[in-house]
Formats: structure tokens, sequence, C-alpha cells
């Protein structure tokens, strides 16, 4: 419904100008087939390379961190789909990080639940709550939705904490079970690095059909202009909240994969300071670019291994290095990159030209 009247629009544009109408919705369809197969083709030989990852690491604590890496995916992609994508502000994502790290937690070690139902549980239950909270929080805009996303994210740490019997308070929730599944149990770094390739591979393939279809055509023209969007009759309210779904249930299966990986849970991961951290690296990884949430990741795996050397100013250090990103690269890495590529492009093709003039002449 949302995104038929953007249809209407083309077939309107068509009748008016058939000819030229034709043949830049044909160009542009093609040009969004083309990129979208790039994409693709680059995500599984990436995904492919990564399969070699445990067997070149020299220890299992590199592979712990090829691990970390996959949640981090998981967990910055699915804030780009919301900022990046759909331009809406959220304070609340590590909440939601934390909200499915502890349901999932909680359900398993204290009550036994099997861990594969436990982990559909706490999707679910961020699923109904992030459509609860946005129904009204999204009537907002800019900073007053900021603010709303904040206090959401205040609520669930003051949870995290005051709910002793549950979570274990400021302790810490213990004695989490690994995932398990057929009577086998991925306690390991390895087979546990494995289930994390696969789910983050299937988060960035379904991320990527999801921006090149419709639905992601109609959230791109949320970023652009809300207004100019809900014109050509797209239902922005229904579209943020789906969107804000999606999201805040990527980043519980972020916090499943987390509790169930480390096998503890602490209020301090998923406080207010990691809700803006997380937007920081969204901005550093690149703003609704496909590639942004993967350098995210790495920058917020790596970085704070490398600065352990520095434990006096991991942070100040930490910090600096995010705000020279930020200003020398306003895309961030994959807008760098990206804007990399095509000059480099632009410097091959009149190379090529004049090969294939030279040529011309001698032929």
């Amino acid at each position: 419904m949302s995104t038929q009247p953007i249809e209407t629009g083309v077939i309107a544009s068509h009748a008016a100008a058939p000819g030229t109408a034709h043949g830049a919705a044909h160009g542009a369809a093609h040009g969004t087939d083309r990129v979208y197969g790039r994409h693709l083709r680059v995500l599984l030989a990436l995904w492919v390379v990564l399969l070699l990852f445990p067997w070149l690491a020299p220890s299992s604590y590199v592979v712990g961190l090829g691990v970390t890496f996959f949640i981090n995916l998981i967990l910055v992609a699915s804030l780009n789909l919301l900022m990046g994508y759909c331009g809406q502000i959220s304070l609340c994502h590590s909440g939601f990080f934390g909200l499915g790290a502890y349901v999932s937690g909680v359900l398993s070690a204290k009550y036994g639940v099997p861990v594969p139902a436990s982990m559909a549980c706490a999707l679910a239950l961020t699923a109904l709550a992030s459509v609860l909270v946005g129904l009204p929080a999204l009537r907002l805009r800019g900073h007053y939705l900021a603010m709303a996303t904040l206090g959401l994210n205040a609520i669930l740490s003051v949870l995290f904490v005051e709910l002793v019997g549950l979570t274990g308070g400021p302790n810490g929730l213990s004695n989490v079970p690994p995932i398990g599944m057929a009577g086998y149990s991925l306690d390991s770094d390895t087979g546990y690095f494995y289930f994390a390739w696969a789910v983050g591979l299937l988060t960035m393939w379904g991320i990527l059909n999801l921006v090149h279809s419709r639905v992601g055509r109609a959230m791109s023209s949320l970023v652009d202009s809300e207004i100019g969007a809900a014109s050509l009759g797209v239902d922005t309210r229904s579209l943020k909240v789906a969107v804000f779904a999606i999201s805040a249930t990527l980043a519980a299966l972020a916090g499943t994969l987390y509790v169930h990986y480390a096998q503890f849970a602490s209020p301090e991961t998923f406080n207010f300071s990691a809700s803006v951290l997380l937007v920081v690296i969204v901005a550093v990884g690149g703003w609704g670019k496909y590639w942004g949430p993967l350098f995210g990741a790495l920058v917020f795996t790596a970085v704070p291994e490398i600065l352990l050397a520095f434990p006096d100013l991991q942070l100040l250090l930490f910090g600096l290095g995010m705000i020279v990103v930020l200003v020398c690269f306003p895309g961030g890495i994959a807008g760098a990159c990206t804007r990399a590529a095509a000059a480099l492009a632009r410097r091959r093709k009149p190379a090529g030209e004049a090969v294939g003039a030279r040529r011309s002449q001698h032929g």
C-alpha cells in the first residue's frame, strides 16, 4: 500500500512523456539491479573468505574476536537500517540489545527453556515492545524523537538493575547456557564462529533485499523528505513503525547471540553510553551505506583491543579517532571508499579512451 502511489507516479510520468520517462525508469531499474548484483557478489565472496578465519587465527581468543565482530555487525546494521536508510534517530538501541540478551538469558538460565525457544521469545517480545513504543514515539521528529528513545533506554537500564531476582541486578546474569540444537552444543569458539557467520550472512542478505525493494525505496523517500513521501501516498507512520520494529528485533538477535556466547550479561553493557557509542559507530562506518556496518563493526571490535595497550588513554584516543574520521570523512569509511573507487574509475576512463583512440588511428 505504501509504495503503490510511487509506482502510480511513475506511470503518470510515462503518460506525460512516454519515451523519456520509460527510458529513465528502465535505466534506473537496470542501475538498481546492477548495484544489487554487485553487492551480492561481493558479500558472498567476502563471506567465503571469512570461512577461513578460524583456521588462520593464531589463537581461540582471536577466533572469539571474530564472533564478537559478527555480533557487532548485526547490531550496527540494525541501527543503520533505521537511522541511515529511514532517517529516524534512536538512542535506545543498546536497550533493545539488552532486552534480547536478558529475556533469552533469563528464560534459559532461570526457567530451563530450550535456547532456540528462549531466543525466539526474546525476538518476539522485543518486536512487540518496539511496536508499542514506536506507535506513539514515532509521531515525534528530530530532537523530540531522540529524547523519547533516550527515555526508553533509561527505563530498560533501570529494569535490568532493579529486577534482581531475574537479572541478577548489578552483579549481572550468570550461568547462561550456550546455544544447543539437536544434541549439539556450540560451546567452542570455532563452532560459535560459524553459527554467527551464518546469522551475519543472512542478516546482510536480508537487508540488501529490503533496501533494494519497493519498501526500501519508500524508506529512502523518508530520508529525503517525510512530507514529500507522504504527498506521494506513502504511509509514513506505518513504515516508520515497521522499520523501527525490524531494527529493534535485529538488535535483540544480536543480544541473544551475545548472551549465549558470553554466558553472562551485565547491565553496564546496555546503558545509555552504549547507545550513544552505537550512533557514533554507525556514523564512522557510513550513514545509509550498505557496507557501513561492516566497517563500523570492524572499528567497534578492533580499536578497543588495539587500545588495550594504553589503558589510561583508551577513551581519549578512541574519542579523538572518532572525531578525526567524522570530520575528515563525513560519509564515513564506506563513503570514503566509494569516493576513492569513483575517482580511480574516472582516472582509468580517460586512459582507456586514449588507448582506444590510438588503436583506431593505427587501424
